[in-house]
């Protein structure tokens, strides 16, 4: 028996304060790289305001959006998300500190990698409610699967974007242990992903200082190690209730772009450990209620897509945060809904407008 009821609120008005304090951080850490380099100290504010609410439009479009379609269109999703990544390649693209990781289009920049997480997630959840009964199987569940896996990071590594191909690669392998995949399988993955990963930090000196720096940043304070030791300062210098909305001092030019790869540190630096475990508190009841909405999906597509959609969130957040607080090695990884950048505040709005779709559509008989 199927019943039908309203979205979840809990999660849709978590969302809207997590994007709003977002919007207040975002204009608070952007101010000395706007006043100073546009000579607008208001851009990134509004930038950030125009995408907020595109955003809201986009999560109440996905609301409303009957999430089994999706699973018809996956394929399609999934190429156009493969054709944007393209684009890179082409004068389009966007070169910054040495990657091409951005598409210029009608003088608005997107980021492809984004689109690939999207698509790539409901591809996965489509092929996992298809292959249920092989996916403990090595060439029916498996392969398959890996071949998903392995396109979709590739899309995103040859940017160069190793973090994000990582993280991408993380949460479609959790949406293969929520599917019942074998450990034995699973483990081998692991490995495969491990020795991957070695040679690609190996392949390159930045990467390979990127993973020693964060564990010895003041052996070299003035160069490699500084970002971490300067989010470090501010994440100190908060205390327990912060400096005070708009008074950091870390983000006049200590940080390179605190309003994004290290947005948290500011909020840390500003509202303090208070205010960093309050936003730290609203990722986890997003979480939760993803995880809940999961459970009582009606279908495996369902089931499967909200677990990827919350599994990406979770790993990001927490990659994000390890970073800031030198727990992980330097990567730039937006904080979802909260770091600047249109892209991703609707593509991961879009995510929660399917995970309230989902939401709307109940199992009551779990048998």
């Amino acid at each position: 028996m199927m019943a039908k009821k309203a979205s979840d609120f809990t999660l849709m008005i978590t969302t809207i304060v997590l994007v709003f304090i977002g919007i207040i951080m975002v204009f608070s850490s952007s101010y000395p790289d706007a006043y100073y380099k546009l000579n607008n100290p208001y851009h990134f504010l509004v930038k950030q305001l125009i995408f907020a609410i595109l955003g809201l439009f986009v999560m109440i479009f996905f609301m409303n959006f009957k999430y089994t379609r999706l699973a018809k269109l996956s394929k399609i999703i999934f190429l156009g998300a493969i054709v944007l990544d393209a684009l890179l390649f082409t004068p389009l693209g966007k070169e910054i500190g040495g990657a091409t990781r951005w598409v210029v289009i009608f003088g608005n920049t997107i980021m492809p990698s984004d689109a690939i997480k999207f698509a790539s997630i409901i591809l996965m959840a489509t092929f996992l409610a298809k292959k249920k009964d092989d996916i403990r199987k090595f060439w029916k569940g498996l392969v398959p699967a890996l071949l998903i896996i392995g396109f979709s990071a590739a899309l995103i590594i040859i940017q160069p974007d190793l973090s994000t191909s990582a993280t991408l690669a993380t949460t479609l392998v959790a949406m293969l242990f929520v599917s019942g995949a074998k450990m034995s399988h699973l483990s081998g993955i692991g490995a495969i992903g491990v020795v991957g990963l070695f040679f690609a930090i190996k392949g390159e000196a930045y990467r390979l200082r990127r993973m020693t720096v964060f564990l010895h940043p003041f052996d070299d304070p003035t160069d490699a190690g500084w970002q971490v030791i300067q989010s470090l300062y501010a994440l100190g210098s908060g205390g327990l209730f912060g400096a005070g909305l708009g008074k950091s001092k870390q983000k006049f030019f200590y940080l390179s772009e605190p309003y994004n790869d290290f947005i948290f540190s500011i909020i840390g630096e500003e509202l303090g450990f208070i205010g960093s475990v309050i936003v730290i508190i609203l990722f986890l009841i997003i979480i939760w209620r993803g995880i809940k909405i999961a459970l009582s999906a009606k279908d495996l597509f369902g089931c499967y897509l909200a677990s990827g959609i919350t599994a990406l969130i979770a790993i990001q957040t927490l990659i994000h945060i390890g970073v800031v607080t030198s727990s992980l090695p330097p990567t730039g990884i937006p904080l979802p809904f909260v770091s600047a950048g249109g892209t991703s505040l609707m593509m991961f709005m879009a995510c929660i407008g399917i995970l309230l779709n989902i939401s709307r559509h109940v199992s009551l008989d779990r048998s």
